[in-house]
């Protein structure tokens, strides 16, 4: 994907809901995707008064993870790309206000990732995988792409993704405690607008603070903060 193809809008109730929409077939991530993501965030974490954040994409993925074959053409810019992709995932996680990632489709690698690093995750019930594919490329996780996955999400589900790469449908990931919620294609972005307004006006302070308390080790791992 370029980044022209990622978009913020605001949503919901007197447009407190920031929503973060990916459309660009597979929204795989590259550097340029990456800067332009922190762009977005930069703008979200600026607004003042209630908020929450939603992630999505459009069509057949959510995202489908790294662009490889953009890493392949440029390993001169790999670690910074790494490093800028890890900060990402930890200014979500740490992000002031509730965040969702509503994903519409498959959902694979970087891509679970970026949803682990949400508070919340929605997914369409009908299609759609979400997966951990490294062990089938026999390319190992990171130690920080570990802890992200561990502090969010359930350690046996954890487990049986990263050592099985098993592909988990929407009810696969509700029942493994992935998923928060299942909805109708139709339903998903809308539901999880509604449910995010529902939850903007709660006090940032305070959400910041209980994540750093909750999140503030892996938080730190993945921005690189002392």
């Amino acid at each position: 994907m370029s980044a022209e193809n990622v978009t913020l809008s605001w949503q919901g109730p007197e447009g407190i809901v920031a929503v973060i929409t990916m459309d660009a077939n597979e929204n795989r991530f590259d550097l340029d995707v990456v800067r332009h993501w922190h762009t977005l965030i930069d703008e979200v974490a600026a607004k003042e008064g209630p908020l929450a954040l939603v992630s999505t994409g459009k069509g057949k993925f959510y995202s489908n993870g790294l662009n490889l074959d953009w890493m392949s053409s440029a390993p001169d810019q790999s670690r910074e790309f790494l490093h800028e992709l890890n900060r990402l995932w930890g200014r979500i996680l740490g992000l002031d206000c509730h965040t969702t990632a509503a994903v519409n489709g498959h959902c694979f690698g970087a891509g679970a990732l970026l949803t682990s690093a949400h508070d919340r995750i929605t997914m369409r019930a009908d299609r759609g995988y979400w997966c951990m594919p490294e062990l089938d490329l026999g390319l190992p996780v990171s130690d920080k792409m570990a802890q992200l996955l561990l502090t969010r999400l359930p350690r046996t589900a954890i487990a049986r993704a990263l050592n099985t790469a098993h592909r988990f449908t929407g009810p696969d990931a509700l029942a493994a405690g992935i998923a928060d919620e299942i909805l109708p294609e139709d339903e998903l972005l809308a539901a999880t607008v509604a449910h995010s307004a529902s939850l903007a006006t709660k006090s940032r302070e305070t959400i910041a603070i209980h994540k750093q308390m909750l999140f503030g080790d892996t938080i730190r791992a993945l921005t690189g903060a002392n």
